[in-house]
């Protein structure tokens, strides 16, 4: 088993966002399509794909109380730097926001669906008085795949997901596709032998989750989720929920906290880390025991997401983030590897059918649910507990599971995101 690919698949996706990630994604297209360009932007385009329409429609943009993808788009263009990546908007302030309001105002920027394009998708393209500059970004926030200006193409990374990149600058995007190669049972070994000290950026994570949780719960960040879920927890399972919906409260109403995401998603970093680290705190474990429960979480989260893809009708949180949560509470607590797997296996019989109507408030209690299966999913395991393989979609491995999963999702509810976002924009 090569344990420093896992390593770096694990670097790659465990990384900082600031707020929610598909407006931060349009908005880092932009950047980088405004630098190309190299002058004042006369005229902006942005096409995207259903979902990333669908999850940039009603979320908080950091730092401001504006939403929205075109918002976004817009504050990218005064403040804006590539280089932050899905940070890409950290520089607000109210000067900031007051310029982007009147690029806005001046309505310069179109935001168009592409109807026909499947996985995430964004294009930008910028002009000014004469210059004109494009990015295209592909199946994952960060990954551009082209640049063009004034017609030239800078560079052009169109090849199939899962073929190694040739451009320097977005090679490692596609590395998660690696994981496909490794099995459950090795990423249980590895997150049970790996040399600690190569997962110190783990404990950043949860550093990062846990201060944006507390801000959730002493701020009136959102509309009293975590506030509720906190005064009437009763034990250590039901704190952890509380604290998991806080900071996603928080982050989804734009409070300019990074959080360390999971799998390109902010909300599924908080999934993947803040049980985890709160239980086993509350418990006494040894740090080092909780960094590698939310290492195996974070494994199992980017393993479920390369087959369910970067973007699905059900929700991430709960599919992907939350058996990874799952599968690192049973290995926080004990659990032998045959319980481990079975958890993942309790999970995804409980949640699977939970979908995605976009990123917003009530992601928070999503969130919640989420915990509180994964808790359920990892108590019953650690009890011998398993519920049996020939019951609906379940495999009998968890592999095959998720497989089974991503199959429902990417066939079966093929049209789902279109009825949703067509019931979102028709409700707006």
């Amino acid at each position: 088993m090569d344990k420093s690919l896992l390593i770096n698949i694990l670097k790659n996706q465990v990384t900082p966002a600031l707020g929610c990630t598909e407006p931060g994604a349009v908005a880092y297209a932009v950047a980088r399509a405004k630098e190309i360009l190299g002058t004042e932007v006369s005229k902006l385009t942005i096409e995207v794909d259903k979902n990333i329409l669908k999850n940039g429609m009603s979320v908080g943009i950091p730092g401001t109380n504006e939403h929205g993808i075109v918002f976004a788009a817009a504050l990218s263009l005064v403040i804006g730097k590539s280089e932050y990546v899905l940070e890409v908007l950290k520089d607000v302030d109210d000067k900031s926001i007051n310029k982007a309001l009147e690029i806005v105002k001046k309505d310069i920027i179109k935001l168009n669906l592409n109807e026909n394009i499947s996985g995430l998708y964004i294009r930008v393209d910028a002009e000014g008085n004469v210059e004109k500059s494009t990015v295209i970004i592909k199946n994952a926030h960060s990954r551009i795949v082209f640049e063009s200006k004034n017609n030239n193409v800078l560079f052009d990374n169109t090849a199939p997901v899962g073929i190694q990149s040739t451009n320097k600058q977005n090679s490692g995007n596609e590395i998660k596709y690696e994981i496909k190669n490794y099995s459950i049972d090795d990423l249980i070994l590895f997150a049970g032998e790996c040399p600690i000290e190569e997962l110190d950026f783990i404990k950043t994570g949860i550093e990062m989750n846990m201060r944006i949780a507390n801000v959730g719960l002493t701020e009136n960040t959102g509309v009293g989720m975590g506030d509720y879920f906190y005064k009437n927890a009763t034990d250590v399972f039901s704190m952890a929920k509380a604290y998991t919906a806080a900071a996603s409260e928080a982050r989804m109403s734009g409070y300019p906290l990074p959080v360390m995401s999971s799998a390109g998603s902010g909300n599924h970093g908080l999934v993947a880390i803040i049980p985890i680290a709160f239980i086993g705190n509350k418990k006494n474990l040894p740090e080092e025991k909780i960094i590698r429960a939310v290492a195996l979480s974070h494994l199992v989260t980017i393993f479920v997401k390369v087959h369910l893809g970067a973007l699905s009708p059900v929700c991430g949180c709960g599919v992907a983030a939350g058996v990874g949560c799952a599968a690192g509470l049973t290995f926080l607590l004990d659990g032998s590897s045959k319980q481990i797997k079975s958890s993942i296996n309790n999970m995804v019989a409980g949640i699977s059918g939970m979908l995605c109507d976009g990123a917003k408030l009530g992601c928070s209690y999503k969130l919640s649910i989420s915990v509180d299966a994964a808790v359920d999913a990892s108590e019953m395991a650690l009890k011998n507990i398993f519920i049996p393989d020939d019951n609906g979609i379940l495999g009998d491995t968890p592999e095959k599971t998720i497989m089974n999963l991503a199959h429902v999702s990417n066939i079966g509810m093929k049209n789902t995101d279109g009825v949703i976002l067509e019931v979102m924009l028709n409700k707006c």
